[in-house]
């Protein structure tokens, strides 16, 4: 018979560090409303280690009424270098708050179905990237005990919390730029890829609006993000008469120079071309790639607007437009 030692409590680790069960609680859970001096806090620390014990998530949220547990489901979409950057912040500065970051994995289900998902693991909130919740998922959200939820999206839902991401921006930042440059037929890549409509779109819309009431026109660019499909659209660009592109970022910026260069097309002789993010990569083409600086909204106030809304779950929603845009010139453009 295999013997399943005992799991170690808070009682063993109270009798180790010669504190009370008290003060373990108070130091394993970062409770920062009791003054411990660091020797002992260090002590229970190592007790804590030498025994194996880690506190109980379900206990805790017993005790407190609540989780700790904030939600993020995980993007339908690759995040890209800079999404991802932004997570790891927000992740770090929720742990520095004492919440546990969980991502959940919602691959096939939408909207108000997923949200009921996401109620069963009763979290204390939930971050909701892109668009698809209603009032109806928020509700149910509230219902399971989540305190908030905070969508980032081009939209606000009734009763959450919103970043509002202002993507119009972006392409109106592209678009402007390379009107100044002289450029009068402009075109403007949406990617095929299934879930960047929500971006993709305010994009084009506000290049368009940008360019409004000027001599200039702007064409609607499908492409997906495949060799294939950039030396397709490449091998046709002589005829389209265009003498500019906004890449829709910098990654199909990329895709799409290299396509173009490989016709012979020089850049920015015969076409300029400005992408969006601000990666690091751009900066290593040849030419270097003109782009659109985005400005995400910090991982920290981020953190301090759900650990607000978890202590007053009551208070009026917070409504913020965020995504600051400012183009980077390059000599791609």
């Amino acid at each position: 018979m295999v013997q399943i030692p005992n799991t170690p409590t808070s009682a063993d680790v109270a009798r180790l560090a010669g504190v009370s069960r008290a003060t373990v609680s108070y130091v394993l859970n970062n409770t920062g409303a009791v003054r411990i001096s660091e020797p002992t806090r260090l002590r229970v620390r190592e007790a804590a280690r030498e025994l194996g014990y880690v506190p109980h998530a379900a206990a805790r949220s017993l005790r407190a009424g609540h989780s700790r547990m904030v939600l993020m489901p995980a993007p339908a979409i690759p995040a890209g270098p800079l999404y991802s950057a932004f997570l790891n912040e927000l992740q770090w500065a929720l742990g520095r708050l004492d919440y546990t970051v969980v991502q959940y994995g919602s691959v096939g289900l939408q909207g108000d179905e997923a949200a009921r998902a996401w109620a069963e693991l009763r979290p204390v909130a939930v971050l909701v990237p892109g668009t698809g919740l209603g009032p109806q998922g928020v509700a149910v959200l509230k219902r399971s005990g989540a305190r908030a939820v905070v969508t980032l999206g081009p939209t606000r839902v009734d009763g959450a919390h919103a970043l509002l991401m202002d993507h119009d921006a972006v392409g109106h930042c592209a678009a402007t730029h390379l009107y100044a440059r002289g450029r009068r037929r402009i075109g403007v890549v949406v990617p095929e890829e299934s879930g960047l409509q929500a971006y993709s779109r305010p994009r084009l819309a506000g290049a368009r609006q940008a360019l409004r009431g000027t001599a200039a026109t702007v064409t609607e660019l499908p492409l997906a993000h495949t060799e294939e499909a950039a030396a397709e659209l490449a091998a046709r660009w002589t005829g389209s008469g265009l003498d500019a592109v906004f890449a829709y970022n910098d990654e199909y910026a990329m895709l799409l120079m290299r396509a173009l260069q490989d016709e012979g097309i020089r850049i920015p002789e015969d076409v300029a071309v400005i992408g969006a993010d601000d990666l690091m990569l751009g900066r290593l083409l040849r030419p270097r790639l003109s782009t659109v600086h985005i400005e995400l909204p910090s991982g920290r106030d981020l953190a301090e607007l759900v650990d607000r809304a978890v202590r007053d779950p009551g208070g009026e929603p917070d409504v913020h437009t965020v995504l600051g845009a400012s183009v980077v010139r390059r000599e791609s453009s």
